[in-house]
């Protein structure tokens, strides 16, 4: 089983992210001794969405389409409501998460980010959280939603808001850990 100080973790995310949702489990999951890399549309750094105005910028590593599933443990997507919603449209993302899900690898998302898993068409028949906003979204996907911190349903972690930060970082060390998960492809 991998460990989490010799994972690799790719976090995908563009403008509008919720600050916290990508600066906490970015930079927790880097001193417990992940390497976490942050991919973007063009691969340039992104700003962020912090309480009602825009907030700080995170660099980017590499852009989303050049990211390589094989090359990582795990995907982590941070919400925000405009970070999801723009993510959702674009292919290459889509793409990705159903990369990653085939592959059995460990899939994170908090607050509105399931909104990209829904659109990725991974949902189905899962337990999950999210943002309360989306619970019908979530709902009408087909995914059995409960109102939790955090719920991990065969490597897919999800959680609802900031305050569940820590125990969605928590969640996604032990399912790291646990190794790939065995999936139906979506």
């Amino acid at each position: 089983m991998p460990g989490i100080k010799t994972a690799r973790i790719l976090v995908i995310t563009t403008h509008g992210f919720e600050q916290s949702e990508l600066e906490f489990p970015r930079d927790q999951l880097r001193a417990k001794g992940a390497e976490v890399h942050v991919a973007t549309l063009d691969g340039k750094a992104v700003k962020g969405w912090e309480g009602s105005d825009w907030g700080r910028e995170a660099e980017a590593d590499l852009r989303i389409a050049d990211a390589d599933p094989a090359a990582y443990d795990a995907l982590v997507i941070p919400g925000g409501q405009i970070n999801p919603d723009l993510l959702r449209v674009e292919e290459d993302v889509l793409s990705l998460v159903r990369k990653f899900h085939d592959s059995g690898k460990v899939i994170a998302a908090v607050c509105h980010a399931p909104w990209v898993l829904v659109e990725a068409g991974i949902v189905k028949g899962r337990d999950m959280t999210s943002y309360g906003s989306i619970r019908t979204d979530v709902i009408n996907a087909g995914a059995n939603w409960t109102d939790a911190e955090v719920v991990a349903d065969n490597g897919i972690v999800t959680s609802r808001n900031p305050g569940d930060l820590k125990a969605f970082v928590a969640k996604i060390v032990e399912e790291i850990e646990e190794g790939t998960h065995d999936r139906k492809a979506a």
